[in-house]
């Protein structure tokens, strides 16, 4: 790693730049004055001493009191709990101030729109939220086993298991055995059929439908759209059951 790519990492943990250049800068040097820190990070010696001290404060550095004053870098091993527990502190604080200014749920998308998002865990986890909405039937079309993340499948079956009407649609036959023990219906198509993999599927009570499709053939780069309530989803829908059902009748 360069000194540039360490003072950018550095910067992405949430040090200020010159607070970055001068640690790395001590890293090189073992020990240092503030000349001797400015000469190798190019930060203005007028500014090595009120960044040196930052960096005492955050327990990072350590000072000796010696004309002229040095500096210390702490051990790496130090340096790397301190900014860990910063972050922790940082997000929880963070997440504290939000939850304070929002002041009302963020509503469901359920008046016709459509949304998008993208990633594996936010497609996941949108996928999740839906099948709690569910009030009667769930369908799930999952390509592949892997397609249906821990939570999902935790989801798929307490809601089984409420009384709503599961279905999961697959393209492999290990989707019997995995869900042999809940009362989910499984259906197994052929890999001959490719309109039913086109990508992930998820239907809610006929109207709530979601999208997702994989670029450039990696499932991390997921990217999907849903609706809910809406006269898109509804027609969405009747093409899912019309596919579902063509398939079935193709490999019954």
């Amino acid at each position: 790693m360069s000194t540039r790519d360490a003072v950018a990492a550095l910067k992405r943990l949430g040090l200020p730049n010159y607070q970055a250049r001068v640690f790395v800068a001590l890293q090189e040097l073992g020990e240092g004055t503030a000349q001797e820190i400015s000469d190798v990070s190019e930060v203005p010696r007028s500014q090595v001493y009120g960044t040196a001290d930052d960096l005492v404060e955050r327990g990072l550095v350590e000072l000796t009191e010696s004309s002229p004053k040095r500096y210390r870098p702490v051990s790496l091993s130090a340096a790397r709990e301190q900014l860990t527990d910063r972050l922790e502190r940082e997000r929880e604080r963070a997440f504290e101030n939000l939850a304070e200014l929002r002041t009302t749920p963020p509503e469901r998308a359920d008046d016709g729109s459509v949304s998008t998002l993208r990633g594996r865990q936010p497609i996941d986890d949108r996928i999740a939220e839906l099948l709690e909405s569910a009030d009667s039937s769930a369908v799930f079309v999952a390509p592949s086993e892997n397609a249906i993340s821990e939570t999902i499948e935790t989801t798929l079956r307490e809601r089984a298991a409420e009384g709503v009407a599961v279905t999961v649609v697959t393209a492999e036959e290990s989707g019997r055995e995995r869900f042999a023990d809940s009362p989910i219906t499984v259906i197994v198509m052929g890999e001959d059929n490719p309109a039913d993999f086109a990508g992930r599927t998820l239907m809610v009570d006929d109207s709530t439908v979601l999208l997702a499709v994989a670029t450039d053939g990696d499932t991390v780069a997921e990217e999907a759209m849903w609706t809910a309530g809406s006269s898109i989803g509804r027609i969405l829908a009747q093409f899912m059951q019309s596919g579902i059902e063509s398939g079935k009748n193709r490999h019954s």
